[in-house]
């Protein structure tokens, strides 16, 4: 055989290069088939989309997909309408392939269990759905920081939120973070206790549910992976796409107990996996977005604890979409509204104020939230691409909607909640005549927020409108105040974006008063309540 010449050489060495890149390639890349049983029938899935986490592609008309997969990472198939992810015993939603051929490191020393080896990349990463009716209107259930911080809290959980849950009809339900409260040996029996609710349950991984001896963000969700599968992820149901993204990042343990250091951000990966979800979405498709922390609080401490640092980012890939973003973190009720169609809603805790407070009647804490509200849940109700949202208390009236207090200022001007209402509390005195000048009607309409409108009136008179007023609610206020050793002691009232304030007419006669509260709330719905105020002469 003759030598080669340079250029067959060269060509030689270039297709050696080639082939290469190409077995690298192979090595590093996810392929599979998305299938979809109908009855007894399975078959491949042509169109449905599955995603790195990153990059989102549809499979072909066999069925398939690729993905590039250079290191370790997840797989994930985005549920479409009409079709249902398998689940497993306690109805947690199976969506998700973790790789990670060594598994979680050894070397780090992480109190809790995270992911087994899984080995090189397997041939196929197959994933099947199966064909349900799913109607264009529904409800989810919105849970957040159930924070059990002990299988006695856990029981709070058992016995409150998920036994009320139960009797409310849902298609899902859905845990914008904080499952537990660091011990996440627990995970098992949560996962136990709310799937007996008997829906689909989809979970976002909060601060709290953090691998906390991991050095940064990269090995701090091995426990979550190993339980839960892929920590960011996405599926549709009905005509609505909900986007769940991980924005807690950890920077590394705490200095001190209790001092963990992370922030709220999207990061790179989720906007960039956002973007191109969205580009393979109608324009019309409502998005629910769900974080942890906030985008956007009221809420103090202000900072990357309670914020998302990136959120202008993410605002701006959401332009020109209607989305309802869900979160929770601050234990705080809000509504914001952070651009056009884009309505931020930050849900009351399932813990409330960390299952702090008195436990006289029930054993179980009152746990009201540090802004006032009770703690419980939300109803999202989905109609078409139109929603709305509800709040349902986990203890006390299945439909309470606000609590309404009288507040006098007496003694040189110190605050004295004089009459409070509550479900089982008792009744506090009347007011003198000589005290009504001083004395303020306070009502936190526990879902309000700035489209809320509240008037009230005294009697048959003409309803007076009432003035949004940032301040703290005197009812938990004095509920703190008088049960100091029944909370943790980082738990504090503070002020509340839903509390509305009028001065009560100073010329009331003695005698008794109805006093009716009435309004619109964020999306236009009439609400109503009343109460009775005695007024006594002045002595």
């Amino acid at each position: 055989m003759p030598p080669l010449t340079r250029r067959e050489t060269l060509a030689g060495a270039a297709a050696l290069t080639l082939a290469a890149g190409n077995a690298s390639a192979q090595a590093s890349e996810a392929a599979g088939t998305v299938y979809g049983l109908d009855g007894t029938a399975r078959a491949p899935l042509a169109g449905i989309l599955v995603s790195n986490g990153r990059e989102v592609v549809r499979t072909d008309a066999q069925g398939r997909y690729r993905l590039p997969m250079p290191g370790d990472g997840a797989v994930f198939v985005i549920k479409p309408p009409g079709y249902a992810l398998p689940r497993d015993k306690d109805n947690v939603p199976r969506h998700s392939y973790i790789h990670q051929p060594g598994g979680t490191p050894k070397e780090l020393g992480l109190r809790y269990p995270g992911v087994d080896p899984t080995g090189p990349l397997p041939a196929s990463i197959d994933f099947t759905l199966t064909r349900v009716d799913e109607p264009d209107e529904f409800d989810v259930l919105l849970f957040t920081d159930p924070q059990p911080e002990s299988r006695l809290e856990l029981d709070h959980v058992r016995d409150t939120a998920v036994a009320r849950a139960m009797t409310i009809p849902a298609a899902f339900g859905i845990t914008t973070g904080d499952v537990l409260f660091d011990d996440l040996s627990l995970f098992g029996r949560s996962n136990a206790i709310v799937g007996r609710i008997g829906i689909p349950w989809y979970s976002l991984p909060g601060n709290h549910d953090l691998n906390m001896q991991a050095p940064d963000a990269r090995y701090s969700r091995e426990t979550w992976k190993r339980v839960f599968g892929a920590p960011s992820f996405a599926f549709q149901h009905g005509r609505v796409l909900f986007v769940m993204l991980d924005n807690v990042v950890w920077l590394g343990p705490p200095v001190q107990v209790g001092a963990g250091t992370y922030e709220g951000r999207i990061g790179e990966a989720n906007l960039a996996f956002l973007r191109n979800l969205l580009g393979e979405m109608p324009a019309d498709t409502l998005v629910v977005l769900g974080t942890h922390i906030p985008l956007h609080t009221d809420a103090p401490p202000s900072g990357p604890h309670n914020n998302t640092v990136d959120r202008d980012a993410l605002i701006e890939v959401l332009r020109g979409r209607k989305v309802l973003a869900i979160c929770g973190h601050t234990h705080t009720t809000e509504h914001h509204y952070l651009a056009d169609n884009l309505h931020h809603h930050v849900m009351t805790a399932v813990s409330g104020s960390w299952w702090s407070g008195p436990d006289t009647r029930t054993g179980i804490p009152s746990a009201d939230s540090r802004d006032g509200t009770p703690n419980g849940f939300h109803v999202l109700s989905v109609r078409g691409t139109d929603y709305t949202t509800r709040f349902v208390p986990a203890q006390g009236e299945p439909d309470g909607t606000m609590r309404i207090a009288f507040e006098s200022q007496i003694r040189a001007g110190a605050p004295e909640v004089v009459r409070t209402l509550r479900p089982m509390e008792a009744l506090r005195p009347p007011v003198s005549q000589d005290a009504l000048v001083d004395t303020v009607l306070v009502v936190n309409v526990f879902d309000g927020g700035p489209r809320t409108t509240v008037s009230y009136r005294v009697g048959g008179n003409a309803p007076e409108a009432m003035v949004r007023t940032r301040r703290p609610d005197p009812f938990v206020t004095e509920l703190f105040a008088r049960y100091p050793d029944t909370k943790k002691a980082w738990v504090g009232a503070i002020p509340s974006t839903h509390i509305w304030t009028a001065r009560l007419p100073a010329d009331l006669p003695p005698g008794a008063h109805r006093i009716t509260v009435e309004g619109k709330d964020e999306y236009g719905r009439p609400f109503r309540s009343a109460t009775v105020l005695e007024v006594t002469r002045t002595a």
